[in-house]
């Protein structure tokens, strides 16, 4: 009855708008009554059971966000301190003066499909996943080996044992900003019309090197796969984005054979800190515009936020942001107290423009030690992952969200706002906030999270250091193969952790073929350094002419 009513409203107003001749000015508003009405008669009618609620009429989904989160980090580091013996540069100039202790890196066995085939096949196991629960795939990289297929549709073959086709999504590319723009696409489809009841899964990942020189020292490799829905442990805020949004060429890649960028290093530090200013500014527009809707007039501080972390190229730059958001509440404030607190001794910058102090010492200095205390207790523990294993470029921001969470109890987490800053040259930003379950129970979804990273330190711990000069012969194997074929890598698979994806050959077309290495035990305080289960190179072969299905195994050990 509702159906053929809807038909012959419909009609109506096509019939009305024929005999005028012009647009009705009433028909918005008379269709949205006629909804509203149309609306109450289904909304007593059955779903079917995991499909959404019909559009516009059922609940708004509730604390869309994170549900789980997956960190892979390549087998193999370099220590910071032998680099800087090896090049030749002054003691502390990449562990003090960047902040890192280790990067990580990749062989030739590694690229950007395989990077992201483990991150996402080890969420799946170690949350017990079936493929067909998955809706949305989204990848964001800036890895690119090739123009036109995506890593998404390469990740597929991880589905095909499901026979589930039916999922969403594609690659999303603009430096380290990738990931982020992917999450919110993936956030977005849950909180839209769109949404079919199924998870999104969200994979960032990248292989971020440098050619020899001052830059390699900031390098890195890894993916984060992401797992969002409602009901989430880690739930994003509605409405509280600020984002900024600009062209330079600060950082970019227009050498397509290459893996290196060119980098204006002192420009890309100013993009950097004048977007997070902007980002900021909006960010606190907009949660005043929401709190004053709520009756408060208060105003919004650092202190609001029970932890900030950042998109980390290295991580004294992520240092010297929060200082500078610190410079920022300084500047806002009508009347700082510049006696006791924060904000003690620094009359001399009341009246400073930002935009004149991205490169100013005495500024810097100044709100770097103001903001020490804040910087200990609300980032530092963040930056874990990235002191440890480098920049990962678009997993950078989420890598550092894991540290986070891997150094701290659910208790002390829960009902935290987390503020997130994530920028990729070029250039885009955005800040933004997540605000954790207050639900912190034994067997809570907070909880599982917080389980599932607390084994992140030994992870770490458990990878293979090398020597500065079998790195560079990495480096430079490479930067000799990029884009060869056809080529079969060269490198160990002993050297790799069990159960990870990697490149077994490239023909002579550029068609690129995956295997598993045999996957070993989980990590724990009693197998501290066990890497493998295995003496000799195993695998899962992927069947002949095809890219390689492996279907998840019910309750398979996951390492790493």
């Amino acid at each position: 009855m509702s159906r053929v009513l809807l038909s012959r409203f419909t009609t109506s107003l096509t019939s009305l708008k024929r005999s005028s001749g012009r647009p009705l000015a009433l028909e918005p508003v008379l269709c949205s009554l006629y909804k509203m009405s149309f609306g109450r008669q289904l909304s007593g009618m059955q779903r079917m059971p995991g499909s959404a609620p019909i559009s516009g009429l059922g609940p708004w989904p509730k604390d869309v966000g994170i549900i789980a989160l997956e960190l892979y980090l390549p087998s193999q580091y370099v220590d910071q301190t032998e680099l800087e013996q090896e090049d030749g540069v002054a003691p502390g100039k990449y562990t003090v003066g960047l902040g890192q202790d280790r990067m990580g890196f990749c062989s030739d066995l590694e690229d950007i499909n395989s990077l992201c085939l483990t991150a996402v096949q080890k969420l799946m196991e170690r949350n017990g996943l079936s493929y067909d629960s998955v809706g949305r795939l989204e990848v964001g990289t800036e890895t690119i080996i090739d123009k036109s297929k995506s890593v998404k549709t390469v990740l597929m073959q991880l589905f095909e044992d499901s026979g589930n086709t039916d999922v969403e999504g594609i690659d999303t590319t603009n430096a380290c900003y990738g990931g982020t723009a992917a999450l919110f696409n993936a956030v977005n489809w849950v909180e839209s019309s769109s949404w079919d009841g199924r998870y999104a899964v969200v994979v960032a990942g990248d292989i971020a090197v440098y050619a020899s020189g001052s830059a390699r020292p900031t390098g890195g490799a890894g993916a984060v796969a992401m797992l969002v829905g409602p009901n989430a442990p880690l739930a994003f805020e509605q409405g509280l984005r600020g984002t900024h949004m600009q062209h330079a060429y600060d950082f970019y890649k227009p050498d397509l054979m290459s893996e290196y960028p060119v980098v204006d290093g002192k420009l890309s530090i100013e993009c950097y800190l004048s977007a997070l200013d902007r980002c900021y500014a909006v960010y606190r527009n907009k949660i005043h515009a929401q709190w004053q809707k709520e009756g408060s007039e208060e105003r919004f501080s650092l202190e609001d936020f029970g932890y900030l972390v950042f998109h980390s190229p290295y991580c004294k730059l992520v240092q010297k942001s929060l200082a500078r958001l610190m410079l920022n509440d300084f500047l806002l404030h009508p009347n700082p107290n510049t006696e006791t607190g924060p904000f003690t001794g620094l009359d001399a910058f009341r009246d400073v423009k930002p935009e004149e102090t991205y490169f100013d010492r005495d500024v810097e200095k100044a709100f770097l030690k103001a903001s020490t205390d804040m910087f200990e207790k609300k980032t530092k523990h963040s930056l874990l992952v990235s002191n440890q294993n480098g920049n990962m470029y678009t997993p950078s921001v989420y890598g550092c969200l894991a540290s986070l969470i891997a150094t701290h109890s659910a208790s002390q987490i829960a009902g935290q706002r987390v503020g997130v800053f994530s920028y990729g040259s070029g250039f885009a930003a955005t800040l933004y906030s997540i605000r954790v379950t207050q639900d912190h129970t034994p067997g809570s979804a907070l909880d599982k999270l917080v389980s599932s990273l607390s084994d992140l330190k030994l992870r770490l711990d458990s990878r293979q250091k090398v020597s500065p000069p079998v790195f560079s012969e990495c480096m430079k194997l490479r930067q000799e193969t990029h884009h060869l074929a056809p080529y079969v890598p060269s490198s160990s698979v002993e050297d790799l952790f069990p159960g990870t994806w990697y490149l077994t050959r490239v023909d002579e077309k550029h068609r690129r073929e995956y295997a598993r290495s045999a996957p070993g035990i989980e990590l724990s305080a009693e197998s501290e350094g066990v890497r493998s289960t295995t003496a000799t190179e195993q695998h899962i072969p992927s069947p002949a002419k095809k890219m390689p299905r492996i279907p998840a195994t019910p309750g398979a050990p996951i390492s790493n």
